[in-house]
């Protein structure tokens, strides 16, 4: 068969921006997000333009100091790479929060996820050895992309490691961005250790997702949009897995508005930060049992560490039946396409919204869900707010009966969605079935109307 891979640099950024229009999708891939519609949001001064300018470029020291002057190198770098994503108001959000609600919708982003802005940053600073000698990256899908597409858009080969079980959608973005795609290991340590040894195999120069100071750089231009875009923010909140968009965003934001909050959020189930805070260092967990695979980290970088340890003001946690009602949210409320790392900021929102000072940014990082996983969560969320009910009740085995418990909720108007039948089963008596019904519901409280239902037409509902 004959390999019509890309080859040439012109080649390859023709790919790229092929597959970037193909994820995008739809209308947006045709049509330039309305930077007009940025500009209205803002009514302030620029403060990246009041604020003071370097020429230097970012220090080559990986673990040096990073600063607003290194943030703004990159902005400059990023110039017509990524994409302004725009600040949208979430009207039910403020309601619940009694203060104004903006979504930054890096969920829009080039590839994706706010990922292109670091990768770009980190290739495009590499010498001419080092591009010649290619790049290698570890991922489970939005690095993975965002190191694809900023490696084609620079001309420089990228080989790409992911888990073995990575999304299918994940995996073809990647190649169409122009990387070659090896799956490997099952989980994304060994990922990481396959993409490390091909490095010191090869001479590739590994791209860290977030353990270094040029990828962190690139993800604090995000804090400076946000800034440009909301002047009057007071607080900001944003996922966190290793820690490079948290670190980023903090440096930008805390030099030039150091009263404005940034707040972290992560996974229940792989919260690696809460520990790592307490003990002053980086503590690796061992169980990471979460959705989100976006922030799906066990241990967290040492760069960004030191500057969530510093800058950022608090790190919560959300749990998975929080993340499936945030994502649900986004996607009726907002419209918004967002993966459950994504949705992280909006969860923490809705688990205590009286605790946030206002005007707030949720930082939607990202929107590459897979379309199975999509399907689960979506039904997962309909469960935590209410809106599906499993029932087992017990009828006696004759013509009729069925129809009747059916009659019962269609008078309440509870969707049935499946009804599944025990007849063998040693728990029954000999003219017993146990029935299992799904149902859809409209809320909490149409939940119990129809369990009273039930309850005064004479049935037992086992759970």
């Amino acid at each position: 068969m004959a390999d019509h891979t890309p080859r040439t640099p012109h080649e390859l950024q023709e790919a790229a921006l092929r597959a970037d229009a193909a994820i995008i999708g739809g209308p947006l891939a045709e049509e330039p997000i309305a930077e007009d519609r940025i500009a209205e949001e803002s009514v302030a001064e620029d403060p990246i333009a009041d604020a003071p300018t370097s020429e230097d470029p970012i220090s080559e020291d990986p673990i040096s100091e990073i600063t607003v002057d290194d943030v703004r190198e990159a902005h400059k770098l990023l110039s017509g790479v990524s994409r302004a994503t725009p600040l949208e108001g979430s009207r039910y959000l403020s309601g619940l929060v009694g203060s104004p609600i903006h979504l930054k919708c890096e969920n829009l982003q080039r590839t994706g996820s706010f990922k292109i802005r670091g990768a770009y940053v980190r290739i495009a600073r590499l010498s001419p050895q080092e591009r010649a000698a290619g790049v290698v990256a570890a991922s489970a899908g939005n690095h993975a992309q965002g190191v694809a597409l900023a490696a084609s858009l620079l001309g420089v080969r990228s080989t790409v490691f992911m888990p073995a079980g990575a999304p299918l959608p994940k995996v073809a973005a990647t190649r169409e961005y122009g990387a070659e795609v090896r799956l490997h290991g099952q989980v994304v340590d060994e990922t990481l250790a396959a993409a490390e040894e091909y490095a010191k195999e090869t001479g590739a120069v590994f791209i860290h997702p977030f353990d270094h100071r040029d990828i962190i750089a690139g993800q604090g231009t995000l804090g400076l949009e946000i800034l440009e875009q909301c002047p009057e923010v007071r607080t900001i909140v944003v996922g966190i897995g290793g820690g490079g968009l948290a670190a980023g965003v903090a440096v930008a934001v805390k030099a030039l508005r150091p009263d404005v909050k940034v707040i972290g959020v992560q996974a229940a189930g792989a919260a690696c930060y809460p520990p790592s805070l307490e003990a002053g260092q980086p503590v690796a967990i061992e169980s990471l049992a979460t959705m989100a695979d976006g922030i799906k980290v066990g241990r967290p970088g040492d760069v960004p560490f030191r500057i969530v340890h510093e800058l950022v003001d608090e790190v919560r946690t959300v749990s998975e039946d929080e993340l499936s009602s945030a994502l649900l949210l986004c996607l009726e409320r907002a419209k918004q396409v967002v993966e459950p790392a994504g949705a992280s900021p909006v969860a923490a929102l809705l688990s205590h919204p009286e605790t946030f000072e206002g005007p707030v940014v949720a930082v939607l990082s990202g929107g590459n869900v897979d379309p199975l996983l999509m399907q689960r969560v979506l039904r997962h969320g309909m469960a935590a707010a209410g809106r599906y009910l499993s029932l087992r009740l017990r009828l006696t085995d004759r013509p009729g009966a069925l129809a009747t418990l059916l009659g019962v909720l269609t008078v309440v108007d509870a969707n049935v969605l499946d009804v599944g039948h025990v007849r063998l089963d040693p728990r029954l008596g000999l003219t017993e079935v146990e029935v299992e019904i799904q149902l859809e519901t409209k809320g909490p409280e149409h939940c119990a109307e129809v369990g009273e239902a039930l309850r005064e037409a004479g049935y037992f509902v086992i759970a």
